[in-house]
């Protein structure tokens, strides 16, 4: 069974990391350059949350705010499930669909190791198939309706 350790180390070096002071708009140009769905939002060697598409949307388009003005750390995401870097693949996605969330904080003890996220996961089914997921949790998943809370 594969490892989010394995899953970490397969991912390209992170370039997709923003400060908790910088402008909401200067995090959307960042998603756009480094094309990615998220920032990971650090404070020196510190994690502090997430930013991501749906943290625009709902914390500032819909809350009448201003990417000009608003800043990353009063948008951002902070309450993601954690897993460890020794957890299965398979834990991960049963943790997603539990927490109807896109994306895992992995540690390493107490130390931040990265992101996991749904499209790390299913990168994982498709190239290992039937022994990286009991087919019951994979179809769960699928079937899982979006309308609730999802990050």
């Amino acid at each position: 069974m594969i490892r989010v350790r394995e899953i970490l180390d397969k991912k390209q070096k992170v370039n997709n990391i923003i400060t908790p002071t910088a402008l909401v708009i200067d995090a959307l140009k960042m998603l756009t350059s480094v094309n990615l769905s998220y920032l990971i939002v650090m404070d020196g060697n510190e994690f502090r949350g997430i930013f991501c598409e749906r943290d625009y949307c709902r914390n500032v388009i819909l809350k009448n705010r201003s990417s000009k003005t608003a800043i990353v750390e009063e948008v951002m995401t902070t309450d993601l499930p954690r897993i460890e870097v020794s957890d299965t693949a398979e834990f991960c996605m049963d943790t997603m669909n539990e927490h109807k969330t896109r994306y895992l904080l992995a540690y390493d003890n107490s130390h931040f190791a990265g992101v996991i996220t749904i499209h790390d996961l299913l990168r994982q089914v498709l190239s290992n198939r039937e022994w990286v997921f009991d087919h019951s949790i994979a179809e769960k998943l699928l079937e899982q309706e979006e309308g609730d809370k999802i990050f």
